[in-house]
């Protein structure tokens, strides 16, 4: 069976909102918690907070690239799916959320992190960094779940049969 090109764009856009899933889960669960837990794995001493932190901040300034690109094809696509007429309420609203995620992760978070770093490790250790850091853990959390309700709900709509 040949899939057409309206296939082949559900089959790619499905794909990287998962890869984006799966992106954000192995930095979440994965990467952070051995970055920031650097003394069970290396000598005793060999990286601080501060150090690890600056780490995870370049981890996250390359993931910064990423979550752009997939805003853009986030609101491509679901834009192109509202101007055609296949409007999901569910799909839009996800979508719309995993945009809004992405873009505060990549361009507030991301960049406040970095700029409180480049101060010196006393910048990382006030209360309003830890608010910051804070709120990016919480952002990470939605756009998880922005992203796997985006992926559920538009592999739920390939299978809905078509009226007419």
């Amino acid at each position: 069976m040949k899939m057409n090109a309206k296939q082949w764009n559900v089959t790619l856009y499905l794909t990287a909102v998962a890869a984006t899933l799966g992106g954000v889960l192995v930095l979440g669960i994965l990467v952070a918690p051995v970055i920031f837990n650097s003394g069970a794995y290396l000598p005793d001493g060999l990286l601080g907070r501060y150090e690890e932190g600056m780490l995870m901040g370049e981890i996250f300034r390359r993931f910064s690239f990423w979550a752009y690109f997939m805003a853009a094809v986030i609101l491509v696509f679901e834009g192109n799916e509202y101007r055609h007429q296949r409007r999901d309420k569910w799909a839009i609203m996800s979508g719309l959320l995993a945009v809004a995620t992405l873009l505060l992760f990549a361009a507030v978070y991301v960049p406040k992190i970095l700029a409180a770093q480049a101060e010196g490790a006393d910048a990382t250790t006030t209360a309003a960094f830890a608010s910051l850091h804070s709120g990016s853990e919480l952002d990470f959390k939605i756009l998880a779940a922005a992203l796997l309700a985006l992926f559920v709900r538009r592999m739920q709509l390939m299978f809905v049969p078509k009226a007419g």
